[in-house]
């Protein structure tokens, strides 16, 4: 038997950001928590920043009776010439039945004593308030908080709690609060309680009440609130998800409303107006024809008619932060980008100023520019000299941004505001694009560099944090990794494979491991090999055999992982695969980097020279890529299978077996220059 349960949870304004954080968590929590009960059923989860919410349109009355096997001792030791003994005895006693219903089964191959044990399921209603106590104390959302006397916490105060199971009140008592069958709607509704006298009359109370109880559906009413706007006003009304999310968050009657500001602060970076809005006022961005436009759209939470006030007094609220923005930034302009101040920025404990890290970026850079001089010039239509010195200069500025009362105030615009600063004053545009792109791709989804040039210095930026902080001995450990060194590792595979140049990992720690304090660079190296297993799509086996064969060029590893990832998925590779699984076993014991002469003067049989031309054929031809010399080298297969139907390759005779397995080695040998094909798991 099932009876609709609802159960809210009535609070203070909750923080969106903390709630955002754990919300799929709150759900999976809830399920967990009816599993443990045996009363796992449907149920929806709903939030407003005043309510969480369960519901369930049919919940047990009671959980189901289950049983529970209990085995006794052995027959022979529970019974002595017919009479019980004490451990029969015992059994029963622990059972709590009399021996007589105690039966007989059998356990590791012996007769014992046997009761099974019929467990009556108890009524949900007596298991609700633990359940709910349990449920909330699952939330934890970073900071919390007490209020009044009371020493138990959550992130804000509840306020009262709603219970209906049926049409009784369950008793549920959190935070001194006891619930009971009363709700609250938007205050601009009523303030006082609202008595609920079934599931249907709660829907109905927050639907009357000014209160949208469903997430997707604020969001929906965000969204069509942007698009009236949109075509009212010809605008386009700049989409945020993770501003939308913590909209939908803290509004329970969302309606979209556009404002303006005045047009002369459009004179700042389009970023700044944007940032400031998102961050200090929960802004939408407007934009007409393709350019920032001087208003902006608000989600009011308010239930009325008339608009007006609140419109207005958003462009009042706005008008005093773009005019400190816009004081910033001309302050900023005067002062202009001097690296030197970074001299007193502590980059971190042993490894000197953020001044120090300019100069190793820049000798990075500068490096880079040389290695990538050809391809550079033919890009800029500069020449390598000045290709450097351009290099340098972008290095020197790049932090000098961080002096600035704009960065200060919004962290998030560092290297943009770097960016606009460079151009105002004049720097080339090479240095600027590589100032705003220096951070590069900060994440899985991250846009990249714009040019190569720009590329250079977002390399130096991720390398030079790897490098240094590896060197003082914060490497990340387990699931830790403050210092984003994986992320910068990963930064740099995207940004090689991105602009297909070469990167020898070996090579380039070699290169500039100068520049930092003695440190095991083996442990950088085996850091970046890790890298790859989460950056590339591909079986973990076939990343193996790549990084086997001993290429270090970042490049390089990534071209033959997909080469070999291509070729392995397809159908018939399992059954091809066989067979070169037997070319490696064989080679497993040869030295592949001696002499591997092959002497066809010794072959006796055919089919051994038929492998030898094939094979001669092969790696004789020049490829386009890995792929085809790969599928080139496994269609081998038909001479290989014949030559192994047909030649015993441990010959007694020493100077045959020696040419059978140079020969198999040889084939072995050409493979492991892209791939150690033994590594490979099908």
């Amino acid at each position: 038997m099932t009876q609709p349960l609802l159960i809210e949870i009535g609070v203070e304004e909750l923080p969106a950001i903390p709630l955002l954080k754990i919300l799929d968590d709150i759900g999976s929590s809830w399920a967990k928590i009816l599993e443990a009960n045996r009363l796992l059923t449907e149920f929806e989860f709903s939030y407003t920043p005043r309510r969480l919410v369960l519901w369930h349109p049919e919940f047990p009355v009671k959980q189901p009776d289950s049983e529970e096997e209990m085995f006794g001792p052995p027959v022979q030791i529970a019974f002595k010439d017919g009479e019980p003994t004490r451990a029969a005895e015992s059994f029963a006693q622990k059972c709590g039945v009399p021996l007589s219903e105690i039966g007989r089964g059998e356990k590791g191959g012996k007769e014992v004593l046997y009761y099974r044990k019929v467990i009556e399921g108890e009524a949900s209603e007596t298991l609700l308030e633990e359940m709910t106590k349990t449920w909330m104390g699952s939330m934890r959302f970073g900071k919390m908080m007490r209020w009044g006397e009371r020493s138990e916490e959550f992130i804000r105060p509840v306020r009262w709690i709603l219970a209906l199971f049926g049409d009784k009140v369950p008793e549920i008592e959190l935070f001194g609060v006891k619930s009971a069958n009363t709700t609250r709607v938007h205050r601009q509704v009523s303030f006082d309680p609202i008595v609920i006298e079934s599931p249907k009359a709660y829907f109905k109370a927050l639907e009357n009440g000014g209160v949208e109880l469903f997430a997707d559906r604020r969001h929906e009413t965000i969204l069509k609130g942007f698009e009236r706007i949109e075509s009212g006003q010809g605008v386009e009304v700049g989409r945020d998800d993770e501003l939308m999310d913590e909209v939908v968050a803290i509004t329970e009657y969302p309606t979209p409303l556009m404002g303006r500001f005045d047009e002369s602060f459009l004179k700042l970076p389009p970023e700044v107006i944007m940032t400031s809005m998102k961050e200090h006022q929960r802004y939408f961005p407007v934009f007409k024809e393709g350019r920032l436009y001087n208003g902006f759209v608000v989600v009011s939470n308010a239930k009325t008619d008339d608009f007006s006030q609140i419109i207005a007094g958003n462009e009042r609220v706005l008008k005093p932060r773009l005019s400190d923005a816009m004081f910033f930034y001309e302050n900023d302009l005067r002062k202009g980008l001097d690296p030197e101040g970074l001299k007193q920025i502590v980059y971190m404990d042993g490894l000197g100023t953020m001044f120090d890290k300019s100069v190793r970026e820049s000798v990075i850079t500068t490096t880079l520019a040389e290695v990538y001089g050809e391809r550079l010039e033919t890009e800029t239509g500069k020449d390598t000299g000045e290709l450097k010195a351009l290099a340098e200069r972008a290095a020197m500025l790049a932090k000098a941004d961080l002096l600035s009362e704009m960065v200060y105030e919004f962290t998030e615009l560092q290297g943009i505001m770097g960016y606009y600063y460079a151009k105002a004053l004049g720097e080339e545009d090479l240095v600027a694009v590589a100032i705003r792109d220096q951070y590069l791709p900060s994440g899985e989804e991250s846009d990249m560099p714009e040019n190569l040039f720009a590329a250079l210095l977002a390399i130096a930026y991720k390398f030079d944090n790897l490098m240094a902080l590896f060197s003082v001995g914060k490497i990340p450990t387990g699931s830790r990794d403050p210092f984003a060194l994986r992320r910068a590792a990963a930064g740099i595979i995207r940004i090689v494979t991105h602009f297909d140049i070469p990167f020898d990992i070996s090579e380039m720690i070699d290169c500039f491991k100068k520049e930092y304090a003695s440190f095991d660079t083996s442990e950088l190296e085996a850091f970046f090999d890790e890298r790859f297993y989460k950056a590339l799509d591909a079986n973990p086996s076939i990343i193996t055999a790549v990084l086997a064969s001993g290429e270090r060029d970042i490049n390089e590893i990534v071209k033959k992982v997909e080469a070999l990832r291509s070729i392995a998925e397809s159908d018939e590779f399992k059954e091809v695969f066989t067979t070169f699984k037997r070319v490696a076993n064989i080679s497993r014991d040869i030295d592949l980097d001696g002499d591997l002469t092959v002497d066809p003067a010794l072959f006796e049989k055919g089919e051994e020279k038929v492998l030898f031309d094939a094979f001669n054929a092969t790696i004789a031809k020049e490829y386009d890529d890995y792929e085809m010399r790969l599928d080139a080298l496994f269609s081998l297969k038909p001479q290989l299978d014949s030559f192994f139907d047909h030649v015993m390759v441990n010959a007694e005779e020493e100077k045959l077996r020696t040419n059978r397995r140079n020969l198999v080695g040889s084939i072995y040998r050409a493979f492991r220059e892209i791939a150690d094909i033994k590594e490979i798991s099908v």
